[in-house]
């Protein structure tokens, strides 16, 4: 998805790159100087690993720095869209429609890949359509020039340059295309935009010619993308998010993430599905994405596999709720919201609270887990609904 946050899977793969460096010293990273010597010691880091003299100048001679990539690294568009905002935007007529089409098309393939991994089709489909519009709008940075600009640059060597060496790796393999693979800012690859290291581990040949294609193939992202939800955790055959009614007298105190209840606690409660049955075994998050007057949630553990993909609160319940309706859940219920804050009003907040003590992160604006867990915990103690939805009310009474 175009303009979409750094994702997750890239800072898991930094703390995966962090432990192999701390562990052995001697595959220390090394960033800036001379571009062309840079490249050179990547070389002789990729043959040491047993990939190819020649791969590697296949990949690496025509390699370029990107001024554009490092403008995109340095401004990364925040998220402070809220949720009924971003879900109207990137859920559209369009997109059910050709999701449901496409779920279609491919249902052999979808078949195969919930048998084998455990994910069904609306989950992968709906991850397709915000990534890339079904393979329409992929990126159109080179591959190979994106990550070695961003492997070259001081700010996260640890994080890209493994990367890099997997584009060698693919390119050894006949995946990938040195001068004309393009894909996302940040390296990512294909109609689900996966990362080179994932695509060689978790890679599959949905088509059965033999190459992992993700630029191209359906089959192969579809397939793929299985493979790797699988390995993030994904529980075959469970809910991942389901719409609810709440009760107005619930203690607001005890929802959001990180709080759960099983699904037969909450619907003691009052709480009640808008669409198929509540899992009364299953431990389940109440998500208010815009406090208690707006629409309602009950996230079981397979949407932990949503903040795995992607460490936006918004983009993954978006997401989420998206898959859903493929399945044939209906259109939320948006309710009336409370008027949220500005990005100025935002930023005063997080100052206030972060002046009391709380660890709202970074002054940016953005309402992120902190500043939401800061909100909540400050609204009970003024004697406020406690549904970590911050409003003009909340900022004057501070």
């Amino acid at each position: 998805m175009t303009g979409r946050i750094l994702p997750s899977k890239l800072f898991a793969a930094a703390a995966l790159a962090s432990f192999t460096l701390a562990a052995s010293p001697a595959a220390a990273q090394q960033c800036g100087g001379d571009f062309r010597q840079f490249l050179a010691g990547v070389k002789q880091e990729a043959v040491s690993k047993g990939l190819s003299a020649r791969a590697a100048d296949q990949t690496l001679s025509g390699a370029q720095i990107d001024r554009k990539v490092l403008s995109r690294d340095r401004a990364q568009g925040v998220f402070k869209m809220t949720f009924l905002d971003f879900s109207k935007r990137v859920i559209s007529g369009y997109r059910m429609k050709n999701g449901a089409a496409n779920m279609k098309k491919y249902s052999s393939v979808f078949d195969r890949t919930e048998r084998e991994y455990g994910v069904p089709a609306p989950v992968i489909t709906a991850f397709w359509a915000l990534e890339t519009d079904f393979g329409a709008v992929q990126g159109d940075f080179n591959t190979v020039n994106a990550l070695a600009t961003l492997a070259h640059d001081c700010r996260r060597p640890e994080l890209f340059r493994p990367q890099l060496i997997a584009a060698i790796e693919m390119v050894q393999h006949g995946d990938l295309d040195p001068r004309r693979t393009t894909g996302a800012w940040a390296g990512e690859i294909g109609m689900v935009q996966m990362l080179p290291e994932d695509i060689i581990k978790f890679g599959k040949d949905g088509d059965g010619d033999g190459h992992v294609r993700l630029k191209k193939s359906a089959p192969d992202a579809i397939l793929t993308a299985g493979a790797f939800i699988n390995h993030l955790g994904w529980t075959a055959g469970q809910p991942w998010l389901q719409e609810v009614t709440v009760p107005k007298n619930l203690n607001w105190a005890e929802t959001g993430l990180g709080k759960t209840k099983s699904g037969s606690d909450w619907a003691a409660l009052g709480v009640q599905p808008r669409w198929g049955q509540i899992s009364g075994n299953l431990p389940a998050s109440l998500l208010l994405p815009q406090g208690r007057k707006g629409p309602a949630f009950l996230a079981y553990p397979n949407y932990n596999i949503y903040l795995e993909w992607n460490q936006s609160f918004i983009y993954t319940t978006s997401a989420a709720y998206f898959a859903t309706r493929l399945a044939g859940a209906p259109r939320y219920n948006a309710g009336n919201p409370d008027q949220g804050l500005n990005d100025a009003q935002m930023k005063q907040l997080q100052t206030k609270l972060r002046n009391m003590g709380y660890d709202v992160g970074k002054i940016d604006g953005i309402l992120g887990s902190g500043t939401r867990g800061a909100v909540q915990a400050v609204q009970q103690k003024l004697g406020m609904p406690a549904d970590a939805w911050p409003t003009p009310a909340l900022l004057n009474k501070l």
